[in-house]
């Protein structure tokens, strides 16, 4: 017993310094390892102009998606802008309750309506084109629909890149990838879609 508590002990550096430490990724996202020296669990980054200018600018262009979206069970009964309707409505409702209940967090209202000063360079559809497509029906519905919608959700695509680029809060940041990949592939079906209709 004594000659084995008299052997030194070998430590070769503090205990755990070796232990790779695993960060956990957005949801669907495989975890990671993180790099040597990084600082995990750092608070979220403080939101800039660009978050709120994104969140007010998307909120009126999300309402209007909808009022496009609500003239549709009326006016065609083509399954697929029946389904491109219930898609675009199921997305946009719950983002805009988000985006107003992280501008009422800000400490600012949520716009009303679906009007806002960039509506002509992101997609937005004009007070006659709304008329237009309200008075349609069937197949000229369709073409309309898909046309005005697809524009829109260029549109959007647009400012969700900007968001990307220049904003820096974590949930606008999200939703904005959210909007650019959900409304990317939006695009291609309605593309597909309006190759289809009659001529």
């Amino acid at each position: 017993m004594a000659a084995c508590s008299q052997q030194p002990v070998h430590q070769s550096g503090p205990v755990g310094t070796d232990a790779p430490v695993v960060v956990p990724g957005s949801p669907g996202a495989p975890a990671r390892t993180a790099t040597p020296g990084e600082r995990i669990g750092q608070p979220p980054k403080a939101a800039v102009a660009s978050d709120v200018r994104f969140a007010e600018a998307m909120i009126p262009h999300h309402r209007q998606a909808l009022e496009m979206t609500s003239l549709v069970n009326d006016r065609t009964t083509t399954p697929v802008i029946r389904a491109v309707a219930r898609s675009i409505t199921a997305a946009q409702t719950p983002e805009i309750k988000a985006m107003t209940a992280w501008l009422t967090e800000l400490g600012r209202q949520a716009p009303t309506g679906h009007e806002h000063d960039q509506a002509a360079s992101f997609g937005m559809a004009t007070t006659q084109e709304l008329n237009a497509l309200r008075a349609a029906r069937g197949t000229t519905f369709d073409r309309l629909f898909l046309q005005l919608m697809t524009r829109h959700h260029q549109g959007a695509v647009k400012m969700a890149g900007e968001e990307l680029t220049n904003g820096r809060d974590q949930r606008m940041r999200m939703l904005a990838k959210d909007v650019y990949s959900g409304q990317s592939i939006e695009i291609a079906r309605m593309n597909k879609a309006l190759e289809s209709l009659p001529a």
